[in-house]
């Protein structure tokens, strides 16, 4: 571990899984780009970004199969989805930012000597890229879930807890919505909800998330109170 961090021995956790979308990237308006790119295809109505918001959280083939129409062909579906995959990956950085004071977030706890990794129900390369051109050297890994095994199934935080060492005791998991609770849950792991993301604090209070932060400033002063 860098000199410079100072983990305090004392806390409960040692180990952050964040979610991606929603939780650390607001990633909207290029994920409705690009799904609305792959409806022109077909000449199917566009989706608004409220829509989009309600849409996200398991993956992309669920996105593009709940922004078709509902009458929409499975194969017209998987066509789209070819379409919907090369365009976002190339236009992935038209407009996705790191929410306000995630960065400084993330150096915090980096800093202060919690190990960390992104799981995602991303496609990989794009998690892995994302990862690298935002949030390089601030975590350990980052990974898409499994084809078969997408969130809230818990294999790729597994995965995850795996490769930095670190057991399910000592780990929690910082997400958005309603999918990342359960995957907390599945995986045998406490939630932090994060209200600024796609669902909103009442959703996550809802949903009976563990913990809700407003701030990504409230997410290291909540860590030592744990």
């Amino acid at each position: 571990m860098n000199s410079e961090r100072k983990a305090d021995k004392s806390n409960k956790y040692t180990t952050l899984i964040y979610d991606l979308d929603g939780t650390l990237l607001d990633t909207l308006a290029d994920l409705m780009n690009s799904v609305n790119h792959a409806l022109d295809f077909y000449g199917y109505p566009h989706r608004s970004l409220d829509e989009i918001r309600r849409f996200i959280g398991n993956g992309v083939a669920v996105l593009m199969r709940r922004s078709a129409p509902k009458d929409c062909p499975q194969d017209k579906v998987d066509r789209m989805l070819d379409i919907f995959r090369p365009y976002y990956m190339e236009h992935m950085y038209d407009n996705t930012r790191p929410y306000e004071g995630v960065l400084n977030m993330m150096e915090t706890v980096h800093l202060l000597g919690y190990k960390s990794a992104i799981v995602s129900n991303k496609l990989d390369a794009a998690v892995k890229e994302l990862d690298k051109r935002y949030f390089h050297g601030l975590t350990e890994l980052a990974l898409g879930t499994p084809k078969d095994a997408k969130k809230p199934d818990p294999t790729g935080v597994f995965m995850a807890l795996e490769r930095l060492g670190s057991s399910k005791n000592e780990s929690i998991y910082i997400g958005d919505t309603d999918i990342d609770i359960e995957t907390a849950h599945n995986a045998g792991l406490k939630c932090i909800g994060v209200s600024w993301g796609f669902r909103g604090r009442q959703f996550l209070e809802d949903n009976k998330c563990d913990y809700i932060i407003d701030t990504p400033e409230e997410l290291a002063k909540l860590l030592k109170e744990l």
